[in-house]
């Protein structure tokens, strides 16, 4: 779908804004001029008020060319923000998309908070959003079920600064689609191996990338991410990802960490039948880890970011790990495993160790889908949150709200740490009662970061990707590329020179 800024648009739908009370923005009133009142008469004989995506349609509306004439509402004026108007255009696109329109006028207008520049921008990464489909393998399409719609406009009258808005944030929302490309891929096809390839191909945009096989991960003492993928006949990789863009090359940098397993069982502590498929997006965090390293390269971010992302199956085979094994890390501290669901952890446990040892971070974040109890406790709408470092907590906070990618700050501290004692290793993988469960598992991945280092844990099970049906216009499958945006808003406010 091409995305283009106009001064005059012309398309067989047309797209204006009304606010709270079904109040038409200028250039609605520009266009009701045109049609002798046809959105008064359609807005009476409605119940259309203007709330925030609430759509207004006319089809073949007096005195316009267009076949199609949509009014969307904004909601109150005084709270519009950028993402308001990127779920407007969103919302468009979502009505048209597989309709038979071809053409898209979208006609933003500026709001106290939102100036036309930003406005247009904005209006434009919604539309790319809502436009994601993920339909790869789907060979039986009915021409009606494909989508009909090629060209989008935004009109805006001084298309030069929109254009260099939409610069930055097109390559934020490429990447957005490229981690729901990810994790939607089906797991005979995104393997650990397939995936270190296609985390290799990114070099083509400037970043460094080296991936480690099991050998090299053997000789490092990666004992608790190799343990993870024993049943599995699928190598297991790690996959380190530089972006140096200060002008400093040898400053510290920020270290992303992604728990990546391409498709979980359970292994022997293997996990109901129900739902297991969608155990091919336990790699959501790699993915967003990858896809964040992606965005700062195409954008050229002057910060330092490393990513690294520990690609492995948990299978369960003759091979497997079993509960009861213990394995030996990285750091050299031992792990007892009573429970091989509660894998993500282990590769967390070498991956961030990893960044620590090879590239001296000033802070780390790590990123997983780690447990159904933040599910439990936060449902589908916040990532939960944990960290050693209130600034940083902070932080990710500010950004994720900014973005509309929100998190919930959760506790840790030493009475929950005691609940991995064991008398029989360093540590334990689970607690020994059902409670806390995503606590327990930050507890654990705190164990492998250093004294002084600012650290934060996003779990982020409940957010990477949500059952249907799809509400948010700007997120319309499974697979949901959350915090892409949010990462690249935290380094842009506090990393960036």
């Amino acid at each position: 779908m091409d995305v283009r800024f106009v001064t005059e648009g012309k398309g067989d739908t047309i797209v204006v804004m009304a606010s709270e009370g079904a109040v038409l923005a200028p250039h609605g009133v520009a266009v009701e001029a045109g049609t002798g009142g046809a959105i008064a008469r359609a807005v009476a004989a409605s119940r259309f008020t203007g709330a925030p995506g609430q759509v207004l349609e006319i089809l073949a509306p007096n005195g316009l060319e267009a076949a199609r004439l949509l009014v969307i509402g904004v909601g109150s004026i005084e709270k519009v923000d950028p993402l308001v108007v990127e779920r407007w255009a969103g919302a468009a696109v979502r009505r048209v998309l597989t309709s038979g329109s071809q053409t898209l006028v979208l006609m933003p207008d500026l709001f106290p908070g939102v100036p036309i520049a930003e406005s247009a921008a904005r209006a434009a990464a919604g539309a790319r959003l809502a436009a994601y489909r993920f339909d790869e393998y789907r060979t039986k399409l009915k021409p009606e079920q494909r989508p009909s719609l090629t060209d989008v406009q935004v009109v805006v009258e001084a298309p030069a600064a929109a254009i260099a808005r939409y610069e930055t944030l097109s390559a934020v929302v490429e990447s957005v689609l490229f981690a729901r490309d990810l994790v939607n891929e089906p797991p005979n096809v995104l393997y650990p191996e397939e995936y270190a390839n296609r985390i290799k191909e990114l070099e083509e945009l400037g970043l460094e990338v080296e991936v480690l096989n099991e050998e090299a991960l053997e000789e490092l003492g990666m004992g608790s991410l190799l343990g993870v993928g024993y049943g599995s006949v699928r190598e297991t990789h790690l996959v380190a990802i530089k972006w140096n863009g200060a002008r400093n090359k040898s400053a510290q940098p920020l270290a992303l960490v992604g728990k990546g397993v391409t498709f979980d069982t359970g292994g022997i502590s293997l996990k109901p039948g129900a739902a297991m498929d969608e155990m091919k997006g336990d790699m959501g965090g790699s993915a967003l880890v990858v896809a964040s390293l992606r965005a700062l390269a195409v954008r050229k971010a002057r910060a330092n970011v490393v990513g690294v992302v520990g690609l492995v199956e948990n299978m369960p085979d003759g091979a497997a790990m079993r509960p009861g094994d213990i394995l030996k890390s990285m750091s050299g501290q031992t792990i007892e495993v009573l429970n091989t669901d509660a894998e993500g952890r282990l590769v967390l446990a070498d991956a961030v160790w990893f960044a620590q040892e090879r590239y001296n971070p000033n802070a780390v974040i790590d990123f997983a889908t780690l447990t159904g109890a933040i599910i439990t406790a936060l449902g589908h709408e916040h990532a939960g949150l944990f960290s050693n470092d209130d600034d940083l907590a902070h932080a990710l906070t500010l950004a994720g709200r900014d973005e509309g990618e929100p998190m919930w700050s959760l506790p840790i501290g030493p009475a929950y740490d005691k609940m991995i004692d064991t008398p029989n290793a360093d540590m334990k993988n689970i607690a020994g009662k059902p409670a806390a469960g995503s606590i327990i598992g930050a507890q654990f991945i705190q164990r492998f970061i250093k004294p002084g280092v600012p650290w934060a844990h996003v779990d982020i099970a409940g957010v990477a990707w949500k059952p249907g049906p799809y509400e948010d216009p700007l997120s319309p499958s499974w697979a949901t590329g959350w915090g892409v945006r949010m990462v690249n808003r935290l380094v842009a406010m506090r990393y960036e020179e």
